[in-house]
């Protein structure tokens, strides 16, 4: 049976909220910011706090579509606007992998920046007038529908080419209270630390210590909006091929793997039927029917959108700041406590 839509019809958002749960135990780790640690806040009903934030998630639903093994998406969405980068003839990455999408400098400075010269002709950019925001939809639309789900900022082209995320998601913990651990990073040849011997060269046992979470509840929170993706101005098997694409990314990461970090193994506590918080009365299809549907959204716009390949061929350059030996300290001291905070853009 085609997925039914018809609920969400005239919604301007579709909400979920989804009741999570530790796979075993009670403690997770959150996630968390430079110089900042875990985000927690208060709220009338106590202590709140970020366990995953929409950049995050961005990046994790993103990646339900993505099959490493072939470096390329999985078979069920073959046929979606995608760019790979490759370098010397080999994978590099892809605008489904990059947080930037296609303002990756990966994409930009590909082919010696005619990729991003290109895009920035097709979708009529100039100084001397406003964006056409209908050929900027249509030209994302072509290269790279990741774009319009997620959002984009091509900054590297013009500062006006903005698209908010259409999807956003984000997991909060309510009612939550610090569980205070540690542990140390053993050197079995070399427990001491002479005086000048910084554990950036490897050496020496270092403690540590370590906050973990127990809450009350852990919820992910999901917004679709609707409008946004309406109002895009594409027509009916486009908006369609969206909210299906939105879906099903939803799903794929509720039936598959939550464990955000480590220590942060996370399950759906409604493995079935997932209602949506609004409208009422919509329920989360099944795998099996979105992806039947996908299907012949994706083949109805196949015409609009295309795989294109590119080519970086500058060097790969290091990140500008160097870590110091206090920050190489703490890498090794808590090299279990891995997925710090990613950085995806709109």
């Amino acid at each position: 049976m085609p997925v039914d839509l018809e609920p969400i019809a005239h919604a301007t958002r579709l909400l979920f909220a989804v009741p999570l749960r530790p796979l075993q135990g009670a403690r997770f780790q959150p996630t968390g910011f430079p110089n900042l640690g875990a985000a927690t806040y208060q709220t009338p009903e106590g202590t709140s706090l970020l366990v995953e934030s929409a950049q995050s998630m961005a990046n994790r639903l993103e990646a339900t579509c993505w099959a490493p093994a072939t470096n390329d998406v999985i078979e069920e969405l073959r046929g979606v606007s995608h760019v790979t980068v490759e370098r010397k003839g080999s994978f590099l990455t892809d605008t489904t992998l990059e947080s930037h999408r296609l303002n990756s400098v990966y994409v930009e400075k590909a082919e010696g920046g005619r990729f991003h010269e290109a895009l920035a002709t097709e979708i009529g950019v100039s100084d001397q007038r406003p964006v056409d925001r209908a050929k900027l939809i249509r030209t994302l639309f072509k290269y790279d529908i990741g774009s319009l789900v997620h959002g984009v900022f091509l900054e590297s082209i013009d500062g006006r080419l903005r698209i908010a995320r259409a999807l956003s998601a984000f997991v909060e913990a309510d009612g939550v209270q610090v569980v205070a651990s540690g542990g140390v990073k053993i050197d079995r040849i070399q427990p001491g630390k002479e005086e000048g011997q910084g554990s950036s060269e490897g050496f020496g046992n270092v403690p540590f210590a370590r906050d973990e979470y127990t809450a009350q509840s852990i919820t992910l929170y999901v917004n679709l909006d609707l409008a946004q993706i309406r109002g895009y101005g594409l027509g009916g098997p486009a908006e369609r091929l969206l909210v299906l694409l939105a879906l099903y990314k939803l799903r794929r990461l509720l039936d598959g793997d939550l464990r955000l970090r480590t220590a942060c193994d996370l399950v759906s506590v409604e493995r079935g039927a997932i209602p949506a918080q609004a409208p009422e009365g919509f329920v989360l299809p099944a795998a099996a029917g979105l992806e039947h549907d996908l299907r012949t959204a994706i083949d109805a716009c196949q015409d609009e959108m295309t795989h294109t390949t590119v080519t970086f061929d500058d060097a790969l350059k290091k990140a500008k700041n160097a870590r110091s030996a206090d920050q190489a300290e703490d890498d090794q001291a808590s090299e279990d406590q891995d997925d710090p905070e990613s950085g995806a853009g709109d």
